[in-house]
């Protein structure tokens, strides 16, 4: 459940993928790359009619063109030619008169781009988009000296001969002639790049397929690709450019401009995706280094803008402590006086400040409030303790379309149902938030289904499923996430440690403990915690109980110190098991009555069952099968309403031996009742282990209703169940834990 909130924290700025990237202070260049969109735009307004969805996409691509990064030819075509290959030739046409004619070719282009103008239907109408652009290019155009546009045509010429290069031809990088401000400022003639326009022509790095240039970045441009990327790493991280090559163009845009705060954020972003805890810090830290230093929160919002920006570097760095599980970190403490405080204050007065909209301190005081919830959760608060704090932000989550809160509710909901041992609640709710519409304005082609409350969801459902004993629905649900998520990616954690786990029980139910001992190492390498646990289980199974009790005891006194309950009580659970092997039954009780008095402390229901499990098969070994049974009933509905199947049956198998053990003492009439009732009891239980095929459980059973059969005189059935008990025998090959020493 902690994973939802592990990377929640994000500055406003960055609020769905906006970076406000007001640090460059330069204005646009003119690129061939930009020629060859106002020859797009041109054909799209002059040229023969296009059929209504080409037209349709090509709208929706002169945004993207407009205000992304420059492409090269090669790109710019492909792109265009997806939405219209006739205007995509019409343009190559244009541009092979002006790049193969001469210079006064270019001039007739610009020259005839303001009669679009004079049309008020026209697409390139002066206050229309297209129009804008136009008029903004011609007057950089026009404000170009002789020099400059020689030099732009010539780079024209390269831009477009490098389409038709061989793979092995040395291509020269392209010069991008840059318009500062003197150029660009109508009321200036004087020709004075020249000298520094000859430098950039030999400083010129060579291109490469990626989806910036190695040059300096227009204001539009910068902001355009840290905005897509912040998005896409927010929303669909598999969109998004890999780590390295996302790094490679974030270093390249500090090093023309090191003091660009936003550059410096992205960086940490996307180096929390791989985990690097240096650059991630080292990055944070810059990023609010620079923020802070260049006065324009402080500027803009007086002395609070300072201690805002101070409470958003606090923040952020606590979140990136908890991602990498520093929990004790300094940055924590200084979050929790601020944001907790707030929290807990709106929470007392019914959030009344949050009635009409949220300003983004507001957004961070929902998330608190959300992280109140996760830690009321572990602390052991009821259900509905948790669900009436949530209800009233979850009301304005609703109210506003905040699709990014309302997802992290539910996923939320999700794990505290799971947590609480409420299957039932739970698959209700990740149901609801997989079928749940985006509220969401859909960007960059981006689909509100790839975030980290999503991946949540589906892997409460893959374990869900699993405990039904439903393996074709789980693969299903994996093959998603997996397609969803890559293994690059920061959230594939969250499916490969799910995948495990499954197939480590699955392994471990059928009693194939050389196929679960594998798991063990790569569980440990993503969860340190579960990884241990899970090695003493395997330790148990095979019979190295030393070393499983000796694990077990670290465990149990480091999850006391971190106050990691669930794993405190299923630590207790396997350590009881131990005592039982060494026939220690009476030595087990105190512990199990301790994990019991802490699981309903906690509201921990499916551990609380469980429990109830362990301490009624421990009655039954000490010869008091009449209180075992009373004590099992306490636990049969919840387990039989949202137990797994595997518990089901072994509660069942419980039940019927209890059965016989009290058969024993009564009179014929009442004996025979009862070991009808064990019958009975058998074959449900033999229904659900058939459910997960479960080989060695099937054994006892079928071994347990021979008996009975035989204690009835009920030959034919003995028969059968012997048959069976002997194929299965056969079967596994391997002696089992014996049937009475077993739970």
């Amino acid at each position: 459940m902690a994973s939802v909130h592990e990377s929640l924290y994000f500055n406003p700025m960055m609020t769905n993928g906006v970076v406000h990237a007001n640090v460059f202070g330069i204005k646009d260049w003119v690129t061939p790359y930009k020629i060859s969109v106002l020859a797009l735009l041109y054909e799209m307004t002059t040229s023969k009619p296009i059929a209504l969805q080409e037209r349709r996409r090509l709208n929706k691509l002169i945004l993207p063109l407009q205000q992304g990064p420059d492409l090269t030819l090669d790109q710019f075509l492909k792109t265009v030619e997806e939405c219209c290959p006739q205007t995509a030739y019409a343009v190559k046409l244009r541009l092979h008169e002006m790049a193969d004619g001469e210079l006064k070719d270019m001039e007739y282009f610009f020259a005839t781009l303001p009669t679009p103008f004079s049309a008020i239907d026209s697409e390139a109408y002066k206050t229309s988009v297209v129009g804008l652009f136009m008029r903004h290019m011609l007057l950089a155009y026009n404000k170009l000296s002789f020099s400059q546009v020689y030099k732009l045509y010539k780079a024209l010429q390269q831009y477009y001969h490098s389409h038709y290069a061989q793979p092995g031809d040395v291509q020269v990088g392209l010069p991008t002639l840059a318009a500062d401000d003197s150029d660009m400022d109508l009321t200036s003639t004087e020709d004075n790049v020249g000298e520094r326009m000859e430098k950039e022509e030999l400083d010129t790095a060579p291109l490469h397929e990626s989806e910036l240039s190695r040059g300096p970045l227009s204001q539009k441009q910068a902001e355009y690709f840290l905005a897509r990327q912040a998005y896409l790493l927010k929303n669909d991280e598999n969109k998004a450019l890999k780590p390295s090559a996302l790094q490679d163009e974030l270093n390249n845009m500090l090093k023309f401009n090191p003091d660009f705060a936003e550059a410096h954020y992205l960086s940490y972003l996307n180096s929390m995706r791989v985990q690097d805890i240096f650059i991630s810090t080292h990055s944070l830290l810059h990023y609010f280094d620079r923020l802070i230093l260049s006065g324009s929160e402080g500027k803009s919002n007086g002395d609070e803008g300072y201690g805002r920006s101070l409470r958003y570097a606090a923040l952020n760095l606590a979140a990136l402590h908890c991602r990498f599980g520093h929990y004790c970190s300094l940055s924590m403490q200084e979050v929790r006086l601020w944001e907790f405080s707030r929290a807990r204050c709106l929470l007392s007065l019914k959030l009344p400040s949050l009635s009409l909209s949220l300003s983004p301190s507001q957004y961070l005081v929902s998330l608190g409030i959300q992280s109140l919830v996760q830690q009321g959760a572990v602390q052991g608060k009821t259900a509905h303790e948790l669900m009436d704090a949530l209800k009233d932000t979850d009301i304005l989550h609703w109210k506003h379309s905040l699709s990014e809160l309302i997802d992290i509710s539910l996923a939320q909901t999700t794990s505290i149902w799971r947590m609480y041992g409420k299957s039932t609640m739970a698959q209700q709710q990740a149901q609801l938030l997989l079928n749940m519409n985006s509220l969401e304005q859909v960007n960059f082609g981006v689909q509100q289904n790839n975030t980290e409350a999503f991946a949540v969801a589906l892997c409460h459902l893959a374990e869900l499923h699993a405990e039904q004993g439903l393996y074709g629905a789980v693969s299903e649900v994996l093959k998603h996430l997996k397609e969803q998520f890559p293994p690059h990616t920061q959230h594939a954690k969250l499916w490969m440690l799910c995948d495990l786990k499954i197939q480590f029980d699955r392994a471990m139910n059928d009693g194939k403990y050389h196929l679960a001992e594998p798991h063990v190492t790569a569980i440990a390498a993503l969860n340190k915690t579960e990884g241990l646990y899970r090695k003493a289980q395997v330790l148990k199974a095979l019979n190295r109980t030393t070393e499983a009790y000796s694990i077990l005891q670290r465990l149990q006194l480091y999850c006391e110190k971190t106050k990691y309950t669930e794993m405190i009580i299923r630590v207790m659970l396997v350590t009881a098991e131990l005592h039982w092997e060494s026939s220690g039954f009476a030595t087990a009780l105190p512990l199990l009555l301790q994990a019991l008095a802490l699981a309903r402390q906690h509201h921990l229901q499916a551990l609380a069952s469980e429990t109830i499990l362990h301490l009624a098969f421990t009655q039954l070994m000490l010869g008091v099968p009449e209180q075992a049974l009373g004590v099992l009933h306490e636990a049969m509905e919840p387990i039989l309403a949202h137990g797994a199947v595997m518990d089901k049956g072994r509660a069942l198998l419980l039940a019927a031996r209890c059965q016989m053990a009290m058969a024993g003492t009564r009179s014929n009439g009442q004996r025979h009742a009862a070991l009808g009732l064990a019958v009975q009891s058998l074959g449900e239980a033999a229904a659900y282990f058939s459910m997960l095929d479960c080989k060695e459980r099937l054994r006892d059973v079928h071994y347990l209703q021979a008996r009975l059969h035989h204690t009835l005189g009920q030959t034919p059935q003995r028969n059968k169940c012997a048959m069976l008990f002997r194929l299965l025998d056969q079967e596994l090959q391997a002696p089992g834990a014996a049937v009475a020493m077993r739970l």
